[in-house]
């Protein structure tokens, strides 16, 4: 038997002994079996924002890891507004991709009081410059006198979006960088650069953001952003309803003490979005967590 098949062979009989256990979709005796858990006898609705790697990352893998564990899991894509208007009404039970303290502050202030924080699981999401590995400089502040190992040219993202717009109205005027072309298309347009530059041995100078596949797929590094003009890096924290404690109390305590560190979670986006060609995760998500077996039994011990 394989790796994997232990693993999930263990889990099988796990998931197979909480369904004898309690008759009904929860995992274990603590979950939908006990008294007063009825409302545990549905599936788990993640809500996921669209377009958001990491966010699709982690909620492909812990709809796996719960199905697993004998739970039913539902995804349901849409955009925040809409995320956080559904888990605070109840239609949704939880999301695992809130930025703070900036990012969605303002659907937290609109919304905060009728959903739970479970707490952050990565704490190095953040605006980045970054350049190949070898590149001769570390610092943002060296680019102006090195315009010309980069062509004079910073590959940007979508017009309008906020990685764009921070590095046009602070970046550029706040570190001289006026003598740069900032091109915006579109992330993979940037991406396609990347991969061109990085594979000829050139020298490329990017707009990026952490957590990121591109981290674990190419040798590059961030550039030092010393007066701090790009934002400090934030937390990506989970978010449940009201009722999520009461109605999954042992998911809600797996998902209170998820962690993920970056390295870990640029492998799973890497092997998702850009390994393969294929949008359908199943399969892949399997693939790696064969391969990430100690990480993933942690998840839920």
């Amino acid at each position: 038997m394989t790796k994997r098949n232990t693993f999930l062979g263990a889990l099988a009989l796990t998931s197979a002994a909480a369904l004898t256990l309690t008759g009904c979709a929860g995992g274990s005796d603590e979950g939908a079996g006990t008294e007063g858990d009825a409302a545990a006898d549905r599936p788990i609705t993640i809500a996921v924002f669209n377009g958001w790697d990491e966010g699709i990352a982690a909620s492909e893998l812990w709809k796996a890891v719960l199905e697993e564990q004998g739970y039913d899991v539902e995804l349901e894509y849409a955009d925040p507004a809409a995320v956080y208007n559904g888990i605070a009404s109840g239609d949704y039970d939880l999301t695992l991709d809130t930025w703070l303290p900036l990012t969605h502050a303002d659907y937290i202030e609109e919304y905060g009081d009728d959903m739970v924080d479970l707490g952050a699981w990565n704490e190095d999401a953040k605006l980045t410059f970054a350049v190949n590995e070898d590149a001769p400089i570390d610092s943002i502040e060296e680019l102006a006198d090195n315009a010309d190992l980069f062509g004079s040219t910073i590959y940007g993202i979508e017009s309008g979006s906020g990685l764009a717009t921070v590095t046009d109205e602070a970046v550029i005027p706040g570190y001289g960088l006026e003598a740069f072309d900032h091109v915006t298309s579109s992330t993979p347009a940037m991406l396609t650069e990347l991969d061109t530059a990085t594979r000829a041995g050139e020298n490329i100078l990017v707009t990026l953001w952490r957590p990121h596949w591109a981290y674990d797929a190419f040798p590059i590094k961030d550039l030092e952003d010393p007066k701090g003009l790009l934002g400090e890096a934030e937390g990506i924290h989970s978010y449940a309803s009201t009722t999520f404690e009461e109605d999954f109390p042992e998911v809600f305590e797996w998902l209170s003490a998820f962690e993920m560190d970056s390295e870990t979670l640029y492998s799973l986006e890497n092997a998702m979005f850009n390994e393969s060609d294929s949008d359908d995760y199943e399969d892949i998500v399997a693939e790696w967590i064969a391969a990430n077996e100690e990480y993933v039994t942690s998840l839920t011990s």
